[in-house]
């Protein structure tokens, strides 16, 4: 899925560890630091939403049973997800 780009750009500055910077720059390549901090917000964002989505759920429905959140992981990530993260489908 490729993300979508908002129309403007806004410089800010952002305080790192420098051991986290460091690796953040070799992993970062041809994107550049920027864009690898984009998309990672862009993910942590996401993650949220699914979370505020999960507890909304669970307030108006109880905690989400062990059953459920696998019949979710294989409607969001396929059957094959589970064989690959070494957890049973049945």
């Amino acid at each position: 899925m490729k993300p979508t780009r908002a129309g403007g750009t806004e410089n800010i500055s952002v305080s790192l560890p420098t051991d986290l910077l460091t690796e953040l720059r070799s992993r970062a390549g041809r994107r550049g630091v920027s864009g690898y901090i984009a998309e990672a917000v862009r993910h942590q964002l996401a993650m949220d939403g699914l979370a505020d989505i999960v507890a909304a759920h669970e307030a108006e429905h109880g905690a989400l049973t062990e059953q459920e959140v696998e019949e979710a992981r294989r409607e969001l990530f396929g059957e094959d997800s589970f064989r690959e993260t070494g957890r049973d489908a049945a």
